[in-house]
């Protein structure tokens, strides 16, 4: 029954989350029982350029070390990543995977061009932050619940994830790249066609619809930030509490006046 309920469970995730999220398992986990060295996952200039390794630019946004204190941090990661991406994908892109894959392209792109920049070998952390980022400008005035019963808008999650990994985790500088890359992309696909009424500056390449075709017919709207689509009732599956799977009151989102 507990194999059962994982595989209708995984089978359940969303195409792209499911590709996102499986790749973010297995990555590491090769890595970390030495079937390859961690090494031909970072993302290295030299290597990709000179060495035409470019699997580096993927490798290094799914790859982050799974052993001694990192595991849980990791842990984490895996959580919003499943948690938020499953949320975009199923809410705000429905029925148009190629817009959201589009998405995940454009800020994967402006972090690995910040990677060769900055010399940072990983992108998992800024990847998982600019996913988050986008769903909590979405959908602002959801209250989510973060450690010890703390409540606020979601709109101020991702700089709380910035302020608590800056006193007790790596600096704070990776939450800060995925905040600074998804506003990015939320300012030109969302507010900068809909506030000051401009051109819609991102635009979905046709090949994506070939590759992820619209499962429902006229879904779309894109450019258009919508209303939080969380319902009466949903205190159990709000947010970031993913829906099924694991269960954190890290992030997970309640609306108010339910």
């Amino acid at each position: 029954m507990a194999s059962n309920d994982i595989g209708d469970w995984y089978r359940g995730i969303p195409q792209i989350t499911k590709y996102w999220f499986t790749g973010s398992v297995i990555v590491p986990l090769i890595g970390r029982i030495g079937i390859l060295s961690p090494q031909f996952f970072l993302l290295d200039f030299a290597s990709v350029f000179y060495r035409f390794q470019i699997w580096r630019p993927i490798t290094a946004a799914l790859f982050y070390p799974i052993s001694g204190p990192k595991g849980f941090h990791y842990l984490m990661n895996l959580y919003f990543l499943y948690s938020y991406s499953t949320r975009l994908e199923t809410e705000t892109f429905a029925g148009s995977p190629a817009d959201y894959a589009f998405m995940m392209l454009f800020i994967w792109l402006c972090l690995v061009i910040i990677g060769f920049a900055l010399n940072l070998l990983i992108l998992m952390d800024p990847l998982v932050l600019s996913v988050l980022y986008v769903w909590c400008q979405l959908n602002k005035d959801v209250v989510v619940t973060f450690w010890f019963g703390t409540r606020f808008k979601a709109m101020y999650l991702p700089w709380v994830l910035f302020a608590f990994n800056l006193i007790i985790g790596s600096g704070g500088m990776m939450e800060l790249f995925g905040i600074l890359v998804g506003h990015l992309y939320f300012f030109l696909m969302f507010k900068y066609p809909q506030d000051f009424g401009g051109a819609q500056i991102l635009t979905v390449p046709n090949i994506l619809y070939r590759f992820f075709p619209k499962t429902r017919p006229g879904m779309g709207g894109f450019g258009q930030a919508p209303a939080s689509r969380a319902r009466p009732g949903d205190d159990n599956n709000g947010g970031g509490g993913g829906g099924g799977g694991w269960r954190h009151n890290w992030g997970r989102g309640q609306q108010l006046g339910n």
